[in-house]
Formats: structure tokens, C-alpha cells, sequence
């Protein structure tokens, strides 16, 4: 990945010599002379890359021309951030002013010297080139640049697209297997197993059936865990527990607040009164099965285990009711459809002959995939980028040399291993470190993209020189377009999309992350470090860590993760931690240290770390110390649901901050009027409730794109005015604006290119008009929107809102609108998503009404807690579009409308949380059942019995 590093470092180092030109006139031309020595390697870099696996000499070299480019990196930001900052403070006194002279001519000297060092150590790398016979690859292809050349593929790719749970092939007579033995009433089996190799599809496999329609119709409840290699028992009870009874916020508090004891026994009772399914995805030895077992009936129970396992052991142990289903592998006519669906169909202007030799060529390359679907589709992603014949055939000799390299290491390289070594391999250069990245995340986690993409850019993986469609293309288009390629290339999974069909998280195969970590280790990418335990004084570089062996080159990357044997933050001081550059926290279970209080300290010792990530700690007060205003290289800080009470007025320094992410728990966070001083900012999330000493000052942070939440209290809504890349908006009406009218002229420009829009009246007991007008008043100045969400009392929406061109989603909370209010909603022509959240409409409202022709585009509508409704009507021609429909927790609903028939293209319906009386009334022999039957895909969950007063 030495080719990836170099690139990046110098496009950055040239970017930051040409903006801060006047912090670097001392160092100018040894600046310059480095670079040459980078760009005279660089077109070696590729083959070297590509022979590093082969020979250890080379990877050892790749190492050391990988550690000079970051230390040139750090060294020269280093200094001019330190000369730029020293710049800005000024110096007053004369004698004091003398001697800073002094001392910058003597850092002067210093510097120049590093950078001379670094430089020598380059081109003696780049001399000794011969003695490893690395040949220079050309960076041109037949005039068309690598990235170029690919972003053409890709555009040729884009006439079809393919996820891998739609991949499906060869599950069917498995599928109705399991489901048989799911849903019959004699001789029924309390355990079902799946068990088969690693990317043989057992997840793929229980996923089907747990969405399949007769499943979906026997069962009561449903829960789905992914049961990890460290799981905590008790994580995956409350889990189950939760899932099953569709638990709300306040009896999530409860359940978190069981004894270990009393967890075990109320799942046990609720499996017991109930028919409930539950998936237990990949558990990995007995001793775990046995723990979990405590809580599960054994006998008079209609519930069923349905579990997913590598191991035969945990598949079919002695003593249980069991039914065990091996999968087997795909045969050849299974193996070639699957790689067709992927590879070769849906290709424009493909003729017969050129067909014939891709499924030949395709035949002769399944014959080492051994039949494993996960192979499979890596190899086909890998395949769906090459559009020649001859492209095709080096892919197959390659195959060769993969398995060759092999040899030796059969247990390695046996399934899918070889393969997915291949697939990496094959990725562009600027995708290799995109991919490494998700190595930090613990098994099984789902990640969030938005959280990803601002990671990569903060790392400086994602270049402006990747704009592909036009120069006003923003890095965070192209992180996105970036993490496409990836699910496009079989090696990203997607997790959860958008209601516009965004990808919002993504997964990893377990497979996958382990070939993840096994290239990080041999780049020296990252390391995984456990516990952190005060009385070990151990270092999270060098202890516990997933990766075997001695990295070669520094290691940049650190992922912690926080079990129950960790009793702080950081550890100890040490200097192999000055080369870090990114440090990311996970909590696994629930982390409870003994101290009531933990300190991010010692931070100074990250000197160039430019990710700081802690999250999710809310089990104990966080504090950062003032000494993180030290660490001006961050690019992305995040304190997101952990329990932070204070907030450093030395944050201010931190001038490179592009994230900066304080929607803290708990409490009301003070902030300091700094955060003007970060010009570089683009998303800024702050508290929902916070306070400030006078007006928070925005004005100068013209780079943002995000803003949650602008609070009429404590920032000025004229500073909207220079936040002139303002894409997202956020603002919490708690005073009153004054002169709204002058402040709306004067910040239109903005507010009319905001993409996405959330107005929050904060005081929901009193109803306050001049709120709801001035609410209004900003929705109006804002009419190219995709999202609006209004949140608290509204009593009528902006009567121009049907003529946005853009609004396609729509989410209502509280806002106790008028009954008349429906008649504007429905006339919303491009309007797709619709959510409806607690008393939408004012109290003495009793009915929801959809009438003909309403909401012509509507996909998506959510109707949520709407306690107030007791009859819901839908005409016929209403919705005529809706194909996703999710009603929850809406206690006035004893029955379903009667037009639900007429919902023709309806093919999701998710109901839970509602009474009783009308869960009975859709089981299969309900008069209810009758209007969804239509519906392919019909969803459960638990009745919600409101509480007795």
C-alpha cells in the first residue's frame, strides 16, 4: 500500500506547501527536493506493492519508503501549523519578540535538518530499487489515466447493480427445509442448527427464513443476535429480551437495571407464554451455547433457537432436541449462475461470442472456489470490472499464482482465503487504505457511513483529484462514491439504506475483516488493542492484540476496545504513541469501570494524532483534559452519547478540525465561544441542550455543511449568512427571534440552498404562536429541501409547501397540527417518505384519513405512536405507490383499515407494539387477516400492553 501513502502524502504536502506558502519560506526548498525524491519513486511503487507478499526483503523496503512518507508528512504540518499559530498570537514585547526570532531560526535549522534526513533516507530507497529488481509500471493506459480507466469501467458497470442477500442461488429446497421443520406442531425440535464452513452462507441462509412468509405467520416474536467471539452472555439476553417484547425507552432503563439472575428468568418466562423465533448468528464454541442456554425453556415451550455455527460441536451436542441442517456447498450449474448474475448479465452491447468465452473462462476459475458462495461473489466483483476477453484470462492466471503462493499454508488458503487475497489485490490503489479502515470496527458491528466517510477524510484517504462528474463534487461525494465501489466489488456489505436508497451502514464478512487484519498487519495499518487495566500498566501498541507477529513500520492506527477488564481510557505514557494518528474507542457490552470518573490523559503524547473517536461511553463521566488543544493535527473529534460535561476553551486551537461531534448524554454541556476559530470545519454537531456565555460566533466557519443544532438562545441565525456551503440545518426555537423578517432577507442565499432542514420548538407545554410562525417563516426561506422534519407544536404548515420541487421526505413530531392540515400533505407531489410520530394532529382528531388520489409518489410511511387515532381510513386510488408500510405503538388502533386491500404494490408491513385486539385480529384466522395477506413480507412483533394506572 506504499503506492496509496506516497500519492496521498504528496498531494497533501503540496496542498499544504502551495495555502501556507508564507509558514514554509524557511524550509521551501528542501520541501521541495523531498517531493521530487517522492515522485521520482512513485511509478516503482505499484510492482513493489504487488511483490511484497512474495519477499520478505521487499515488504521491509515497501515499509521503510511507507514510514518516510508519513514522517515527511508530519514533520513539515508540524512545523507550519506551529509557525502559523505563533503568527496569528502576535508578539508584543520587544525583547520577547528577539527571542522568538531566535528560537525560530534555531526550529528553522532543526526542521530543515529532519526534513534533509527524511529526504536521504528516500532516495537511498529509491537507489537500492535495482538491487530488488522492482520494475517502474507505467501510470498511463493507452492515454487513459488508472483512475480514469477504472471510473470508465464502473460507468459501464452502472446499468445494473447487485447486493448479495438478492445473490441468492442454490438456497431454496434449504430454505423450505427449515422452514418445514420451523412450523410444524408435532414432533416439533426446540433447537434448529445451520452448520457449515466460513462463506458457505449460513447467515444468508437464516436470513431468509427468517423472513419468510409462513415463519413471519407462525411465530409470535422475533429476535435476531450476532453472537460474537467475546460476547458478554448477559449483552445477549437483553438483546433477545428486547427485541421480543418490543421494549420501549423506559423499559430498556428497567431491563439494564436486572441482576444478571433476573434477566435470565424473564426471558425464560417470555419464551415460555410465547411462540417466539429466535437467531443466534455465528456462535463460536459450546461453552457459550451452555451459558445462554440457562435462559431458554426446554420443555412446554412453542419457541424455537434457530442458530447458525462453523463448529459440529455447537451444532448437534448431546442432550438437546435438535434438528441440525448441514449446508453444502454449491454445485458447478449453481457456482456459474451465481458468478453470471454478478459478472456477466446486465452488460451493455455483450455478444454471443464473447458470452461463451467469459462463461468458459468464468467455469475454469469457479473450479478453485470450491463451491463457497462468499468466493464466489468476491471473484465476480472482481470479475464485473474487466470488460475484455484479455482482462478476463490475467484474472485467471493470477488465480494461479494465488494459489501457488499458497502452498504450504493449505489451512490459509484453503475456501475463500485465496480469493479474497485476489479481490484485495485487485482494488485501485486509492481504495486499499478506504478498505483497511473498517478493520478497526469489532466483529459483527454495524457501521454507520456517515461516521466511516468522515473518517477517511480526516485521515486524508479521500483526494479532491477523485472528482469524477464534476469539480463542484465534495469529498464527502466522493467517500460515498468510494464506499459504492466497495459494495460494488463484493467486499462491503450494505446494511441499512435510506428511505431515498442511500446506504446509511455497512458490514463487513467475518472472512473479510480477517483478511482486513491480516493486510493491515502486514502494512502496518493498524492494531487492535483489549483491556486496559491500571494495574498491568500495559501499552495498547505492544499488549493484547489481535495481530500476530512483529508489525514492520510504525504502527499509525490504534482501535481500542473496552471489555469488562478495562478500567480506563489510555494507558501509560509511551513514546511509540507520537506516530499515532488515529485512536478509536469501542465499548463491547457494557464497559462499567471502577472509577466513577475517567481522564483522556495522557493526550499529549498523540503528537500527530489526527482521529479521536469516543463514543458510547455513558457508563461513567468522560473528562478531556486542556491539554487536547495541543493536539493540533486533529481532524475529527467525537464525544457522540458519552457523558462529557466539559468543554475546553483550548479546543479553540484545534484549527484543522473538519468533525466535530458533542451531541453528548445526560447533561446540559457548557460551550466556550471558541469554535469560530475553526475555519476548517465542515459538520458540527452540537448538544441538543447546551448553554454559552452570549452568542456563540459561526459567521467564520464558511466550509460547513453540516449545523445540528443552531439554538435561537445562544447563536446568532445571521451568522447563517457566511456559511455559504451549508447543506444540513438544524435549529432549536427557544426565544423568540427578533427582526426575523430583515434576518431572512439577509441569510436567503443559504437558507434556499439547504438540502436538509429540522425545526425544533423546544417548550412543548405551552403552545406559543410567534414559535410556530417563526418556524414557519424559515421553512419558507428554504425551498429546495429533499428533507424537512418539524419537531413540537405546528399548528398549520407553510401553505406554499406543494410547491417545493424537492421535498421528497417528510417526518412530523408533536407538532399537534390542525385537522385541515391533511387536505396540504396530501397534494405533496414528489413527496416519497412520510413519518407521523405522536399527536400529529391536535387532540379532539380521532381519525386518519387518506382519501382518493392522495400522495400520488408516497413509497414509505410510518405511522408512530399516535396515541389519539382510533380509526384509520384509506380510500381507494390513496397511496396508490406505497410499497413500505410500518405502524408501531399506537394504543387508539384496534383494527386495520379496510383499504389496506386496495395497497396493491404494498410489499413490507411491519406492525408492533399495538394492543392486543388487534394483534389477534391479523393472526391467520383473524378477521383482520384477510387485508394483508396480499403483502409478500409481513413483520410482528410483540402487542404492547399500556401499563395499569
Amino acid at each position: 500500500m506504499a503506492e496509496a501513502v506516497v500519492s496521498f502524502v504528496l498531494e497533501r504536502v503540496g496542498d499544504f506547501a502551495t495555502q501556507e506558502a508564507k509558514f514554509l519560506s524557511g524550509v521551501s526548498h528542501q520541501v521541495e527536493v523531498a517531493q521530487t525524491e517522492l515522485q521520482l519513486m512513485q511509478g516503482f511503487l505499484k510492482d513493489a506493492d504487488a511483490r511484497q507478499g512474495q519477499d520478505a526483503t521487499v515488504q521491509v523496503w515497501v515499509a521503510k519508503t511507507r514510514d518516510a512518507a508519513y514522517d515527511l508528512e508530519d514533520v513539515i504540518e508540524t512545523y507550519g501549523l506551529k509557525v502559523a499559530s505563533k503568527k496569528k498570537r502576535g508578539i508584543k514585547n520587544i525583547l520577547r519578540r528577539f527571542a522568538c526570532i531566535f528560537r525560530e531560526g534555531v526550529d528553522l535549522r532543526k526542521i530543515g535538518l529532519e526534513i534533509e534526513n527524511i529526504t536521504a533516507k528516500i532516495s537511498n530507497l529509491r537507489l537500492s530499487l535495482q538491487s530488488y529488481n522492482i520494475a517502474r509500471v507505467p501510470t498511463e493506459v493507452g492515454g487513459e489515466s488508472f483512475l480514469q480507466l477504472h471510473e470508465r469501467q464502473r460507468l459501464l458497470r452502472r446499468t445494473y447493480s447487485h447486493v448479495i442477500e438478492r445473490d441468492v442461488v442454490g438456497l431454496e429446497y434449504n430454505v423450505e427445509e427449515l422452514v418445514m421443520h420451523l412450523v410444524k406442531d408435532e414432533n416439533r425440535h426446540r433447537v434448529v442448527s445451520i452448520w457449515g464452513m466460513g462463506g458457505l452462507g449460513k447467515t444468508t441462509l437464516a436470513r431468509q427464513v427468517y423472513h419468510h412468509k409462513n415463519v413471519r405467520q407462525h411465530f409470535h416474536s422475533f429476535a435476531w443476535v450476532c453472537v460474537s467471539q467475546r460476547c458478554e452472555i448477559r449483552n445477549v439476553w437483553e438483546g433477545i429480551f428486547i427485541k421480543l417484547i418490543s421494549a420501549t425507552k423506559e423499559q430498556r432503563q428497567d431491563i439494564k437495571e436486572m441482576t444478571y439472575d433476573e434477566i435470565a428468568k424473564k426471558l425464560f418466562c417470555v419464551m415460555q407464554e410465547m411462540r417466539c423465533l429466535v437467531i443466534l448468528d455465528d456462535v463460536w464454541s459450546i461453552e457459550t451455547w451452555n451459558f445462554l442456554n440457562v435462559a431458554f425453556p426446554n420443555e412446554k415451550t412453542e419457541s424455537t433457537i434457530l442458530l447458525t455455527t462453523r463448529y459440529e460441536a455447537v451444532a448437534l451436542p448431546p442432550n438437546r432436541n435438535c434438528f441440525l441442517h448441514k449446508l453444502q456447498p454449491l454445485n458447478e450449474n449453481e457456482s456459474l449462475a451465481l458468478l453470471e448474475k454478478i459478472a456477466i448479465f446486465g452488460r451493455p452491447d455483450i455478444d454471443s461470442g464473447i458470452y461463451s468465452k467469459m462463461r468458459e473462462l468464468g467455469r475454469k476459475l469457479l473450479r478453485h472456489c470450491a463451491g463457497l458462495p462468499l468466493a464466489i461473489i468476491v471473484l465476480a466483483g472482481v470479475l464485473s470490472t474487466k470488460n475484455t476477453i484479455k482482462q478476463w484470462e490475467m484474472v485467471n492466471e493470477n488465480v494461479y499464482a494465488y494459489i501457488r503462493r499458497g502452498r504450504g499454508h493449505e489451512q490459509e488458503y484453503e475456501g475463500a482465503s485465496w480469493v479474497l487475497a485476489l479481490s484485495y489485490d485487485d482494488l485501485p490503489y486509492h481504495l486499499k487504505p478506504c478498505f483497511l479502515y473498517l478493520g478497526h470496527y469489532p466483529e459483527d458491528r454495524e457501521i454507520s457511513v456517515s461516521t466511516l466517510t468522515k473518517l477517511w477524510m480526516a485521515e486524508g484517504l479521500i483526494s479532491l483529484r477523485q472528482q469524477r462528474h464534476s469539480l463542484e463534487e465534495t469529498m464527502e461525494n466522493i467517500a460515498h462514491n468510494c464506499l459504492t465501489e466497495l459494495v460494488e466489488r463484493c467486499v462491503v456489505q450494505v446494511g441499512r439504506s435510506g428511505s431515498t436508497g442511500t446506504i446509511k451502514t455497512c458490514q463487513i464478512h467475518d472472512l473479510i475483516r480477517d483478511l482486513c487484519l491480516l493486510k493491515a498487519e502486514e502494512e502496518s495499518f493498524l492494531q487492535i488493542g483489549y483491556s486496559l487495566q491500571e494495574n498491568k500498566a500495559t501499552n495498547p501498541v505492544t499488549s493484547s492484540m489481535v495481530a500476530k507477529g512483529t508489525p514492520v513500520g510504525k504502527i499509525r492506527r490504534l482501535a481500542i476496545y473496552l471489555d469488562e477488564n478495562a478500567d480506563r481510557l489510555v494507558s501509560s505514557r509511551d513514546e511509540t504513541n507520537g506516530h499515532v494518528r488515529s485512536l478509536l474507542y469501542f465499548v463491547l457490552g457494557e464497559w462499567r469501570p471502577r472509577s466513577e470518573k475517567v481522564l483522556l490523559s495522557p493526550l499529549t503524547d498523540f503528537k500527530v494524532l489526527r482521529v479521536l473517536k469516543v463514543e458510547d461511553v455513558d457508563e461513567v463521566e468522560v473528562e478531556l483534559p486542556s491539554e487536547i488543544g495541543n493536539m493540533v493535527h486533529l481532524r475529527f473529534l467525537s464525544v457522540r452519547d458519552s457523558k462529557i460535561k466539559r468543554f475546553p476553551s483550548s479546543l479553540g486551537n484545534l484549527i484543522c478540525l473538519q468533525t466535530l461531534d458533542f451531541r453528548v448524554r445526560y447533561v446540559e454541556l457548557f460551550i466556550p465561544n471558541v469554535i469560530w476559530k475553526m475555519k476548517q470545519l465542515r459538520h458540527l454537531y452540537l448538544p441538543r441542550r447546551y448553554t454559552a456565555s452570549g452568542n456563540l460566533k459561526l459567521s467564520t466557519l464558511g466550509h460547513l455543511q453540516t449545523l445540528d443544532f443552531l439554538s435561537s438562545e445562544y447563536c446568532d441565525l445571521k451568522d447563517v449568512a457566511g456559511l455559504t456551503n451549508l447543506l444540513k440545518l438544524q435549529i432549536r426555537l427557544s426565544l423568540p427571534l427578533e427582526n426575523l423578517e430583515e434576518i431572512l432577507k439577509s441569510v436567503g442565499s443559504t437558507l434556499n440552498r439547504i438540502q436538509s432542514l429540522l425545526v425544533y420548538n423546544g417548550y412543548y407545554s405551552v403552545r406559543n404562536t410567534s414559535y410556530e410562525e417563526q418556524g414557519n417563516q424559515i421553512v419558507s426561506s428554504c425551498r429546495r429541501i429533499y428533507k424537512l422534519k418539524l419537531d413540537g407544536p405546528t399548528a398549520e404548515l407553510p401553505k406554499e409547501l406543494h410547491n417545493y420541487p424537492n421535498l421528497t421526505k417528510l417526518e412530523l413530531c408533536s407538532c399537534s397540527l390542525m385537522d385541515d392540515q391533511m387536505g396540504i400533505l396530501e397534494k405533496l407531489p414528489n413527496l416519497t417518505t412520510l413519518l407521523l410520530i405522536s399527536e400529529v394532529f391536535e387532540e379532539n382528531t380521532k381519525t386518519l384519513a387518506f382519501s382518493k388520489g392522495s400522495f400520488p409518489s408516497l413509497q414509505f410511511l410510518s405511522v408512530f405512536r399516535m396515541d389519539e387515532i382510533t380509526e384509520w381510513r384509506v380510500e381507494e386510488g390513496a397511496m396508490p405507490s406505497l410499497w413500505r408500510l410500518r405502524i408501531g405503538f399506537c394504543s387508539g388502533l384496534t383494527t386495520l383499515p379496510d383499504g389496506l386491500t386496495y395497497l396493491t404494490n404494498l410489499k413490507e408491513l411491519t406492525i408492533f407494539g399495538m394492543p392486543r385486539e388487534l394483534h389477534s385480529r391479523i393472526q391467520e384466522d383473524g378477521e383482520d387477516f384477510c387485508k394483508i395477506q396480499h403483502v409478500p413480507s409481513v413483520v410482528i412483533g410483540e402487542p404492547y400492553d399500556p401499563p395499569m394506572h
